[in-house]
């Protein structure tokens, strides 16, 4: 499946990675008293249109930022695994390589590296102990922005830890590993941050599907640029249940609806799955939500019952960990978002490849239709996302949040010739009140973004 992964290339000569890249060198150096073997490149993303549905078995359209993590590695003798970050506020940390356990309990950053080393471990197809390894992180991606930082970062590690042991795993293979491993710190995610990072390609948007895995590239339209702004409200996802939350009233929406069907519900996780099976069309799917739920939360109760069942197997069977506590799901708002999102996903593909004169403007509709219901039945916008997009309106082609949402970024698209203006009035009706924005670098919290390449491997 595929190629054998990954790209290896030389340390750039000039320009901003190339100063990082000395920087974790030198670091690596002072830390270890030896020089790093290679240096390991995970890029962030952000996502165009596609939001909270590719754990619902459904096509996304991200791409991938030139923001990334680099984490210059070298192997030891001891058997430990030696962590450290490059900003200080991270501790540092180290433990054994071999049968450390992951803390779910508490977000720290190197949880996230110990999921892309046991990622390899569980599935990277070595058997024997694996050797030490010294790390040290880079990152500039923002942290908790929605532009999959911590996925980055499970990518880079696992980058590593297959590299310094000569593993040779597709980069399909990388991604789908690198999903699965990263719900070892508790998230229930579905897989498109760890495929962009891995299935990126400079140039180009992707469309990346599920169950297979596999990514379609896809020219974005000329003349436009994609301005990506940080609202400063931070969400880590795995810090409370909001987003698994989220998850789980899928599920329970998809094995309610399976089980009206007449369909064995246990057996029914995604609802994507479902609607295969049914061999519904999207508008088909959303007119039967609205024919199967009320708009209003449904309680615990009352959902043992719709599927014949006690709340203890209900926790067994469907519930993660940490939203069995919830007593409410709100099941119609929540598919609804699902089957309208997965259908402006294709619309979006399709208006890209049209190439027709209102294209441009068409995208920036279904954008701004995403936004909204992220906001109203997906319920994970924040007030801060919401007055950006709003600034956005009339001046760009169309705005949303991107990625989980409860803080984070917004993406924008708008004429590229505009895209410095239109950052103008950002800073000046935007950021000029947010006191946070005082102690940081413009360029990090707002940016152009294009098409970046997907992970790499730097070699010296």
């Amino acid at each position: 499946m595929g190629e054998s992964y990954p790209p290896v290339q030389k340390v750039p000569l000039e320009g901003s990675k190339a100063q990082r890249l000395r920087f974790i060198v030198e670091k690596f150096t002072t830390e270890f008293s030896t020089k790093p073997q290679f240096c390991t490149r995970a890029p962030g993303r952000v996502n165009l249109i596609g939001e909270h549905v590719d754990y619902c078995g459904y096509a996304v359209f991200p791409m991938a930022v030139d923001l990334d993590i680099l984490i210059a590695v070298g192997t030891n003798t001891t058997g430990k695994l030696n962590l450290i970050n490059v900003d200080d506020s991270y501790p540092k940390f180290s433990c054994e390589i071999n049968g450390f356990e992951i803390d779910k309990s508490c977000p720290a950053w190197y949880n996230y590296v110990l999921c892309g080393v046991r990622g390899i471990q569980e599935e990277g197809g070595k058997n024997e102990p694996f050797t030490g390894l010294d790390m040290v992180v880079s990152g500039n991606i923002p942290p908790s922005s929605g532009l999959s930082s911590s996925s980055a970062l499970v990518c880079a590690s696992a980058l590593a830890v297959a590299h310094s042991h000569k593993l040779l795993i597709t980069k399909e293979d990388y991604a789908e590993i690198c999903a699965r491993c990263e719900r070892h710190v508790g998230t229930q995610g579905g897989g498109m941050d760890q495929a962009i990072s891995f299935l990126a390609t400079e140039g180009t948007a992707r469309v990346i599907e599920f169950n297979p895995l596999r990514s379609t590239p896809v020219n974005l339209p000329p003349g436009v640029s994609f301005v990506v702004a940080n609202s400063l409200a931070p969400m880590n996802k795995a810090a409370n249940s909001y987003y698994n939350c989220r998850v789980m009233e899928c599920r329970l929406a998809c094995q309610i609806m399976a089980k009206q069907a007449g369909l064995a519900w246990k057996e029914y996780q995604r609802l994507g799955q479902l609607q295969k099976v049914l061999g519904k069309s999207l508008p088909e799917m959303m007119t039967l939500v609205s024919r199967t739920f009320e708009s209003r939360p449904y309680s615990k109760k009352e959902i043992c019952q719709l599927l014949s069942t006690s709340e203890e197997d209900l926790d067994k069977t469907t519930l993660s960990e940490n939203t069995r506590h919830i007593e409410e799901f709100r099941l119609h708002d929540r598919a609804q978002h699902v089957f309208s999102e997965a259908h402006r996903v294709w619309e979006f593909k399709r208006i890209c490849e049209a190439k027709n004169g209102k294209s441009v403007e068409e995208l920036g509709k279904l954008m701004q239709e995403s936004h909204l219901s992220t906001k109203l039945l997906y319920e994970c916008s924040h007030p801060k996302l919401d007055k950006l997009v709003d600034l956005s309106e009339g001046v760009t082609y169309g705005a949303r949040l991107t990625g989980a949402g409860w803080g984070g970024c917004m993406v924008a698209m708008v004429k590229e010739e505009m895209a410095d203006e239109y950052k103008k009035l950002l800073v000046k009706d935007y950021f000029s009140h947010e006191p946070t924005a005082n102690n940081k670098d413009i360029s990090s919290i707002l940016f152009s973004s294009h098409p970046s390449p997907g992970a790499c491997i730097y070699e010296f």
